[in-house]
């Protein structure tokens, strides 16, 4: 099996499941629910790793590579694969695995970037506690 055949090691950032409200008119999820899912896993690395707030800023294309359905179990993985002075980018793998299936499915991927900032939204260096007087 390759590794694009099967998840990530270790435990999903965020485990939800897919329900009917997040559908579009055909019956499959939105990949703006997807992609928000995803910003999730990715927001909580980073605010991990900053020490305290940070925002998204730019997120690499992102290729559908199937459906995710209604009642479909979507594990999402994120890792930190960068780290500069005020920002850090993280990969995170969608996957899918529907109900009564006990194979799951990569969905998509991307990479997300996110900035360190202060209490005033300005970038702050990594690490940096909140409320601490800028450099």
């Amino acid at each position: 099996m390759s590794r694009e055949d099967q998840p990530p090691e270790g435990s999903p950032t965020i485990r939800t499941i897919a329900m009917p409200a997040d559908t579009n008119p055909s019956g499959d999820i939105f990949g703006g629910w997807l992609m928000s899912q995803m910003d999730l896993a990715a927001g909580s690395v980073a605010a991990l790793t900053s020490g305290g707030r940070s925002a998204t800023v730019a997120v690499d294309a992102m290729i559908f590579h199937r459906p995710v359905k209604v009642g479909d179990e979507v594990s999402l993985y994120a890792t930190l694969v960068r780290q500069g002075r005020t920002s850090m980018t993280i990969h995170v793998d969608a996957w899918r695995r529907p109900r009564a299936v006990a194979r799951s499915e990569k969905v998509t991927e991307a990479n997300f970037t996110f900035v360190a900032l202060d209490a005033e939204g300005r970038p702050v260096p990594i690490g940096t506690p909140a409320g601490a007087d800028r450099a």
